[in-house]
């Protein structure tokens, strides 16, 4: 690794990153609520129409710990025989000390029942923007990713009809509570493409203040991706309270109050908050060749532990063992790789957010690699023009490598996905990584890539390193969806090194 990139290194603490898509999440799960789904058949759920039939808006104010950092609102009004959700979201982070804002907007479609119809969702950081939009129909969802000439449409199935919840107050309005009830509801994540089912249950009935106001609440509990979300509903059935991960906590605001103080109080460092605490402390950790660490907090049925004995990972008994992999390099095919077996059909196609088969994209992969056909080398060439052209900023957002190709900025993410978008378009298969690496004395989560030349290496563009060094931690592989199962560790993992090597 240049010297260059090692200053960035220390300059440049993007590795934090890989949190900001798994946050966006998990603040989408909170504002983006939807209704429950009874243990009841779901046409036996009324509605109550009655109460949104001249309008009806809610806004939040958005806490990380005991500093707000943002606020949300969202408006339903009918639209003819269905009804219109208005969502917006405003976030001012603290991200390597600079201040980044992002703002969402949400407008969904639903019916009298809040079945979903259609959406159009943006997500925008001034730096690069995510535009995605959906209709329903039957038992499918077309997604359209993009704007113009440069938007795709991918087909997802559902499991079930998807219920936006916005709808989730008006369907315990009138409803009484008991402690004990148990609901199960299917929620659809925009920034994901990935529905998944949620059981929530009424844990117990209890005060609470806020503004100095005292109320009667009951507070309902749910487990996503192995953490706790929690709300707090009064006996209206009105939302006072959310609270999910990493101190992150909404509370029940008006309009004059919410868009106020943004991050008036202590501000904290997002990437620093995510980090993990090692001891000892390793020196040149860019030239590690080998890492074997105590690694606690895997336990639970979220994650999936398989990915830590891949590849150059081993794991046993809790101590996980990296050992760089050795050049030379030599793949077993010549440009393009041909999957006759179909086990690379995952990895060589596009996907939302990493647009190989968009114009720009090919036609960036086919100039920096011309007629080549060594993939090893195409990657090397492949991988360092993202080091080169991308300028390293911390960005909020969906990471798109279509976007990323018009913006040239980002963080490890955008890195990312660049790179996994021009590998795939250069006919070699690839695939996005993420997991931790050490910088600053701390491990901190960062996504990086892999490509495919008889069996994977490790590549990350936003250190310009293939292979990366051994404190490069895989915990996942694949798109947003399997990424989203990191949450599940957010806050749990501890490491300890216990042993290290250079070559």
């Amino acid at each position: 690794m240049t010297m260059n990139a090692i200053k960035k290194r220390q300059l440049f603490n993007l590795f934090g990153g890989a949190i900001i898509v798994l946050w966006i999440v998990m603040i989408g799960l909170l504002v983006r609520k939807v209704h429950f789904k009874s243990n009841e058949k779901h046409i036996e759920i009324k509605s109550n129409p009655a109460a949104f039939e001249t309008g009806h808006r809610d806004w939040m104010e958005i806490y990380l710990k005991d500093s707000k950092i943002g606020y949300s609102m969202t408006q339903i009004n009918p639209f003819g025989e269905d009804y219109l959700i208005w969502e917006e979201i405003l976030l001012k982070l603290n991200l390597m000390g600079q201040a980044s804002v992002m703002r969402t907007s949400t407008r969904s479609i639903v019916d009298r029942a809040f079945l979903l119809k259609s959406f159009i969702s943006k997500i925008d950081s001034g730096i690069v923007s995510f535009r995605v939009s959906g209709k329903v129909e039957g038992q499918a969802m077309h997604i359209d990713v993009g704007e113009g000439s440069g938007k795709k449409t991918h087909t997802i199935r559902l499991s079930g009809p998807p219920v936006i919840g916005s709808g989730m107050s008006q369907f315990f309005k009138g409803r009484p509570l008991k402690v004990g009830e148990s609901f199960k509801f299917l929620i659809f994540d925009p920034s994901t493409m990935a529905q998944k089912g949620v059981l929530v249950t009424v844990a117990a009935e209890e005060p609470l203040v806020i503004n100095r106001i005292r109320y009667r609440t009951f507070r309902l509990e749910t487990e996503m991706w192995g953490q706790d979300l929690i709300f707090w509903l009064d006996e209206g059935g009105n939302i006072l309270k959310e609270k999910g991960f990493m101190g992150l906590t909404l509370v029940k605001s008006n309009a004059a109050t919410a868009r106020r103080d943004l991050a008036g109080g202590k501000v904290y460092d997002f990437y620093e908050m995510a980090s993990i605490d090692v001891k000892p402390k390793l020196k040149g950790a860019d030239r590690l060749t080998s890492l074997r660490l105590k690694v606690e907090g895997l336990e639970g049925r979220y994650f999936n532990t398989d990915v830590l004995n891949q590849g150059r990972q081993g794991f046993r008994d809790g101590t996980l063992e990296i050992i760089q992999e050795k050049r030379p390099f030599k793949a077993t095919y010549a440009i393009p790789f041909t999957d006759q077996s179909g086990e690379m059909k995952p990895y060589l196609g596009p996907e939302f957010n990493i647009q190989s088969d968009d114009k720009a994209i090919v036609e960036t992969a086919r100039e920096v690699v011309g007629d080549k056909k060594d993939p090893v080398y195409a990657a090397e060439r492949l991988m360092e023009w993202v080091y080169r052209s991308v300028e390293k900023k911390p960005v909020i957002s969906v990471p798109s490598a279509a976007e990323v190709l018009r913006t040239r900025a980002g963080d490890c993410n955008e890195h990312a996905v660049l790179l996994t978008a021009l590998l795939r378009a250069a006919k070699i298969p690839a695939r996005e990584c993420v997991g931790l690496v050490y910088a600053n004395d701390r491990f901190f989560y960062h996504a990086w890539t892999e490509g495919y030349f008889g069996r994977w290496i490790s590549m990350d563009a936003t250190l310009n390193q293939m292979p990366t060094d051994a404190t490069h931690i895989k915990l996942v592989h694949g798109g947003l969806e399997k990424q989203a199962d990191i949450i599940a560790l957010i806050g749990k993992l501890k490491v300890k090194i216990l042993d290290y090597g250079y070559d």
